[in-house]
């Protein structure tokens, strides 16, 4: 299985950044996929005296085994620079499907993964996805083959997040043994509170993305007991749980903070991405768990009980001023480049120009007036045109300006020198507040709801008239929402959740903004997606590890 990972790692010091790391990543397939041999470092994923069992081998693990493990750990002939790694590819397959951008290359077959399969012009022409085979869900199937190997689409999310969990195995199993100078029992449970945090960030990819997967907790191990995605859901919360429990014990200061500080890259720790207090951690797994309830059922299927959880859960979720988990690039690009290692990063430029293109669809969902659309895009060119034997939704008149466009007060989604560009890696306030407001609406408090999701338009800047207070229907208000998650939370890898969630992946979308292969702008088309909603199992795993007797259906029966 695609979980063992060892890690030699020197910590990130953001005074020093050209620091480099040796990173070694070994695959159960027995595949050697990096190897740099630039320190003489102790590997301290391999618990020995002189390694992991000191305080500053397990700290090394802990920040190597998921900033490098977890998000940067597939090399060679895994990886393909076009996409990139995991934030920029993985997570971009989640923009494609969630029509924020487009995407013309074939580099992992992504063009194709991002391709309806069909279109209804204004005047009623059908235009037919022109890759064969059209249903992407055909697509996925057909190249879904360990042959394929990094070319596989349906292997990256898989293997990150499966080194993710398998890093946080490891830091679990040495935690117990390291000797600690001082302030043992603060540190260990910071440690174990981070390594359960991470794996159930690393279950919840998982679950909320494949249709089965392995429950796995020991380190370089693997299990051939496939299990349903709603027990990996159920697994991820467990994990969240642990990590709340440890977390109650411990307070903000001292050897808490001293910790943290070390497992988060110094480089990060900017804006949000301070150390979060233990109180703002539990209020980071609340939301957690409210997205894992939220992106995992069809807004049609919530029950009342569910609606009702998620708004306990959100009322004590991230607020305003609270830390949260960010990555940030710096100048020797250790985990994200400053060009190229995020989704908005591959999206700047002028239309056209970057590997993703802005999607029409998410340009018409700002609203008229809305100050972060002015401060972030620009309409370059009356049409830039791709080839149209690869599709029509990403043809654009939009791109987006490195930095913003100089609005004060108004959000800037990608900014293209180091440090720049904050990437929220699970929550954030905006998430959790429009979680809250959707409960709210779907429960009858729609004023409630509603004043949120001005809230947030007035935190992000966004300049625009208020909702609340205006007598909108429920069906008004959930129309509301909708253009304020797609707004608010641009980019934050979560369209596609919400795509699948609202039916918009089945059923299609219409009044459709979009530029036909001649350039002619239609206001009015209809889009049939027609997206698989939970990916089988990759090929990549099921070659080496096939399912065991008992184990749940790998394959999605759509």
């Amino acid at each position: 299985m695609f979980s063992e990972t060892f890690v030699s790692f020197h910590p990130f010091n953001n005074n020093k950044m050209k620091n480099k790391f040796s990173l070694t990543l070994f695959l159960l397939l027995g595949v050697l996929v990096s190897c740099k041999k630039e320190l003489d470092v102790v590997n301290p994923n391999q618990p020995t005296p002189e390694s992991a069992a000191t305080e500053n081998g397990i700290l090394a693990l802990g920040q190597g085994g998921v900033y490098i493990s977890g998000f940067r750990g597939l090399d060679g002939k895994f990886n393909d620079g076009v996409p990139g790694y995991f934030w920029s590819g993985a997570m971009g397959m989640h923009a494609l499907m969630g029509d924020e951008i487009g995407e013309e290359a074939a580099n992992w077959f992504m063009n194709q993964l991002g391709c309806p399969d069909e279109v209804v012009l204004d005047n009623g022409t059908v235009v037919t996805n022109p890759q064969n085979p059209h249903k992407q869900y055909d697509l996925l199937r057909e190249v879904n083959q360990n042959a394929n190997q990094g070319q596989n689409p349906t292997f990256h999310e898989w293997a990150n997040m499966y080194n993710l969990n398998n890093a946080c195995n490891n830091i679990l199993s040495v935690v117990e043994n390291v000797r600690y100078v001082q302030g043992g029992d603060v540190k260990k449970a910071t440690i174990q509170a981070w390594a359960y945090w991470w794996k159930g960030f690393a279950y919840s990819r998982i679950g909320s993305i494949y249709y089965a997967g392995v429950i796995n907790n020991d380190p370089n191990k693997a299990s051939a007991q496939y299990v349903t995605k709603e027990a990996i859901i159920a697994e991820a919360n467990a994990n969240f749980d642990k990590a709340a429990s440890l977390l109650g014990t411990l307070s903000a200061g001292g050897f808490y903070d001293d910790v943290m500080a070390k497992l988060i890259p110094d480089f990060c720790q900017l804006g949000k991405g301070g150390v979060p207090a233990p109180d703002a951690w539990l209020r980071n797994i609340k939301t957690m768990k409210a997205r894992n309830i939220l992106v995992n059922t069809p807004v049609a299927n919530m029950t009342a009980t569910q609606w009702g959880d998620v708004l306990a859960l959100t009322s004590n979720g991230i607020k305003a001023d609270d830390n949260v988990f960010t990555g940030r690039s710096n100048e020797s690009g250790d985990v994200w480049s400053p060009l190229t290692g995020t989704v908005a990063a591959k999206a700047t430029g002028s239309a056209g120009v970057n590997t993703y293109k802005i999607s029409e669809r998410l340009m018409q969902d700002f609203k008229a007036g809305d100050k972060r659309k002015d401060n972030n895009f620009t309409q370059a060119v009356a049409a830039w045109i791709g080839n149209a034997d690869r599709g029509i939704t990403f043809n654009t008149r939009w791109g987006m300006t490195d930095g913003g466009n100089g609005l004060p007060g108004v959000i800037v989604y990608s900014d293209r020198t180091a440090g720049g560009t904050e990437l929220y890696l699970a929550g954030s306030y905006e998430e959790n507040a429009l979680m809250n407001a959707e409960a709210r609406i779907y429960t009858g408090d729609v004023e409630g709801g509603l004043a949120l999701i001005d809230a947030i338009r007035s935190y992000q800047g966004a300049g625009l008239d208020a909702v609340a207070g205006n007598n909108l229907t429920a069906a008004q208000a959930k129309e509301e929402l909708r253009h304020e998650r797609r707004s608010a939370l641009a980019f934050r890898n979560v369209s596609f959740y919400d795509a699948r969630r609202w039916g918009i992946i089945e059923n299609g979308r219409t009044g459709c903004t979009l530029i036909d292969a001649n350039a002619t702008l239609n206001n009015n088309a209809t889009i049939r997606y027609n997206f698989l909603d939970y990916w089988d199992v990759p090929d990549n795993e099921l070659a080496y590890n096939p399912a065991g007797d008992g184990s749940a259906p790998t394959k999605n029966p759509k």
